[in-house]
């Protein structure tokens, strides 16, 4: 693919800062109660991911934290939005139930047309949405934090074929550390976070996908959020960064050390909201 077609697209987000976060249970491997986060650094990392995104045009919707949900930052794992339709959330942890309700409020206020999750899902933490792949695919992770079921809930519910791939590490315990959308219509991904057959489907579906390594993930760089052109990574993610330049995008950088004691990283923190 020609360089020239590297454009972005203007997109509408949803964020929530990080004013109650911190790791006070551990709910995936990344997760140390023992080490403290630091608050203050942890909204000003928040405000820098906000601002870069907004500078490059986009706009950015904010969700009121809730105190006693600490992993409200991670506004991603909240709802999955498609062409007006919202499939909210159902999570797996008791501990983070009640964000999906207010996910649910936010949706509300709006002309969303909102369908609650009856099967265990996490929005868009296990899909993702490529609008110009075969016509509009969603792909969709289970394996350790979304039910299988939820992926023809969700089919469903927003009218769209859903490609379903079993994740195997639970060092990538949801979709977005495992694999990103790079634009409406190509990916990058670490093939050894799926089974063997997950693989194979996402071999002969995006052939010329960017690949990333064990060191990749490792650093949350696949938990990226890309304009089309413009892909915004954390600091850690260098190597990540000249592969997707190599394949013609403009790699942003900002630093996210504190959501990462959380799980996560610059895709946990940004829902899409495509209306």
């Amino acid at each position: 693919m020609s360089y020239t077609e590297r454009l972005p697209r203007i997109r509408t987000y949803l964020m929530c800062p990080p004013e109650h976060f911190t790791v006070e249970y551990a709910i995936n491997p990344w997760m140390d109660t023992t080490v403290p986060v630091d608050p203050a650094l942890a909204l000003k990392q928040w405000e820098l991911l906000r601002n870069t995104l907004t500078d490059l045009g986009h706009t950015v919707h904010v969700l009121d934290a809730r105190p006693g949900l600490p992993d409200m930052v991670y506004a991603a794992n909240g709802a999955f939005s498609v062409d007006g339709t919202v499939y909210g959330a159902r999570f797996k942890h008791p501990e983070r139930a009640a964000e999906a309700i207010a996910h649910q409020h936010f949706y509300a206020g709006g002309t969303w047309n909102f369908a609650e999750g009856v099967h265990v899902n996490e929005g868009e933490g296990d899909f993702a949405y490529l609008p110009g792949a075969y016509g509009g695919l969603i792909l969709a992770g289970h394996g350790f934090r979304t039910d299988p079921a939820a992926h023809a809930e969700a089919q469903e519910v927003l009218g769209r074929p859903v490609i379903s791939l079993r994740l195997v590490d639970p060092a990538f315990y949801h979709l977005d550390t495992a694999l990103a959308a790079l634009d409406d219509k190509h990916i990058t991904y670490y093939p050894d976070a799926f089974s063997a057959a997950s693989q194979r489907v996402l071999r002969q579906l995006f052939p010329d996908a960017v690949i990333a390594d064990r060191a990749d993930a490792e650093a949350f760089a696949l938990n990226l959020v890309s304009d089309g052109r413009h892909v915004i990574l954390n600091t850690e993610s260098t190597a990540m960064a000249e592969k997707v330049r190599a394949a013609g995008y403009s790699p942003v950088h900002v630093e996210l050390s504190e959501l990462k004691r959380g799980g996560g990283s610059v895709k946990c923190a940004v829902a899409e909201l495509r209306p």
